[in-house]
């Protein structure tokens, strides 16, 4: 597991107990290694971040942005975020809270299909 900034332990516990409607959707699809039988993460904290899903197996982040991340703020951190993360060798994928609450199934597939390809390569 990478490692991470203690002081985001507690943080991380936080947002996990207010998850929102898009993340506790998705994370009934992945929890319990339903995918694959790899195992996720929710709420994970990674050196300086907090991924909102993270599977070490497969080195896979998943993202479930709100409103927020299309803000040109919102944005940057982003982009700094997934570039440090990609610079660990970690991937990272983006969904929005609407594509997960109105095309579960469409997510669920991307990731599916995601996962057997970073399992296949390993």
């Amino acid at each position: 597991m990478p490692k991470y900034q203690p002081v985001l332990k507690e943080s991380a516990r936080v947002l996990r107990k207010t998850m929102t409607d898009a993340e506790l959707a998705l994370w009934q699809r992945l929890r319990r290694k339903q995918v694959l039988g790899v195992q996720f993460y929710r709420q994970r904290p990674i050196e300086r971040f907090i991924a909102d899903f993270y599977a070490h197996k497969v080195k896979l982040v998943i993202e479930v942005d709100g409103s927020q991340h299309y803000e040109e703020h919102g944005k940057a951190r982003d982009a700094e975020r997934t570039q440090y993360l990609e610079g660990l060798g970690i991937e990272v994928i983006r969904f929005s809270n609407l594509e997960v609450l109105k095309e579960l199934d469409v997510v669920i597939a991307r990731i599916y299909a995601l996962v057997e390809e970073r399992l296949e390569s390993q």
